[in-house]
């Protein structure tokens, strides 16, 4: 019975220890690397596992890669793998870039694939350019009319600029930018409707694919639509705006003149007073001369006969004359 039971704890026992063994040293993957050709040595893949790397993506990479007549080693593959690289990707890449006659290095696939961009995607559009669109462009001549002009921009990637190169928007960016100066400076919108490719030209000449990914192989104008008539509209708005200012003025010299006028009915109002406190005061003077002596009381009636003269003599005026003569007289008087 005892044997029995240690029969059966030495069959656990090497039951885990084939599993531990086959976890840690992937026999599968071993024997289809010697089988591809490919040298991949036991501690390789028991390091895989001990750090956490599933061999299959590295042997698998590997054997493509040498299949393709690549000179690469599992260690330069671990490598990319643990600074975060797609290795599929690199060696897909790098297998393209070999049928296609472009020089490439697995320094410069893996440092491409780390900055971010897809590196197999970038040996596909050196082989097959890319055609970019860009948005509506709207410029205006010196004749004042809008154009809107739409572009294709044909393009291949510069492996040598793709790290640390600009993207796409700087190309649009750019295009948008020649097609704006291009047509400001021609003199009327009818040359760069009867001229698109002056455009093409123009911009070509402009090296707009400086420190950029990619390269320009040609832009061409897809379309080119006649927009507002902005220099019309320009003067229209400077009309509205001298109206406006010549309003204002207008407001403002009449309201001075009303302040003027205001000013002058006050000094009018204030002369009237003075008059009126002039007429109170004479009386109080009569008196005043009266008991000083200095006015009779037979000065005072003559100066009273005068005074009814003067009235009478006044109203027969008044009476007598026409009445144009009249107006003239009381407005002599005033």
């Amino acid at each position: 019975m005892e044997q029995i039971v240690l029969l059966g704890i030495i069959l656990v026992l090497a039951l885990i220890f084939l599993i531990v063994l086959f976890h840690y040293i992937p026999f599968g993957v071993w024997i289809r690397a010697i089988a591809s050709g490919v040298h991949v040595s036991i501690r390789s893949l028991i390091g895989m596992r001990i750090r956490h790397i599933s061999p299959t993506r590295l042997v698998d990479p590997l054997i493509k890669a040498n299949k393709a007549g690549l000179n690469l080693s599992i260690t330069q593959l671990e490598t990319h793998y643990l600074a975060g690289g797609n290795v599929d990707h690199v060696i897909n890449a790098l297998i393209a870039a070999q049928r296609a006659n472009i020089p490439m290095a697995f320094e410069k696939a893996c440092a491409i694939d780390l900055a971010g961009r897809d590196v197999f995607q970038a040996v596909q559009m050196t082989v097959t350019p890319k055609v970019i669109e860009t948005p509506v462009v709207a410029a205006i001549a010196k004749d004042g009319i809008e154009l809107r002009a739409k572009a294709r921009v044909t393009v291949r990637t510069n492996i040598e600029r793709l790290v640390g190169g600009a993207g796409e928007e700087t190309i649009i960016a750019r295009v948008g930018e020649g097609i704006v100066t291009t047509v400001g400076s021609a003199e009327t919108h009818k040359q760069v409707l009867e001229n698109p490719d002056l455009i093409s030209r123009t911009v070509l000449t402009k090296g707009l694919d400086a420190g950029t990914a990619y390269e320009i192989l040609s832009i061409d104008i897809a379309d080119v639509d006649v927009g507002r008539n902005i220099g019309a509209q320009l003067q229209m708005d400077q009309a509205e705006a001298d109206r406006r200012i010549a309003q204002a003025k207008a407001e403002e010299r009449r309201a001075m003149a009303v302040a003027h006028e205001q000013e002058m009915k006050a000094s009018v109002q204030e002369m009237r007073a003075k008059v009126v406190e002039a007429e109170a005061d004479v009386p109080r003077a009569m008196a005043e001369a009266l008991r000083s002596g200095k006015l009779g009381v037979m000065d005072y009636y003559q100066l009273k006969n005068v005074n009814a003269d003067t009235d009478m003599r006044e109203s027969i005026a008044k009476a007598s004359a026409p009445q144009g003569t009249t107006e003239a007289i009381h407005s002599s008087k005033k």
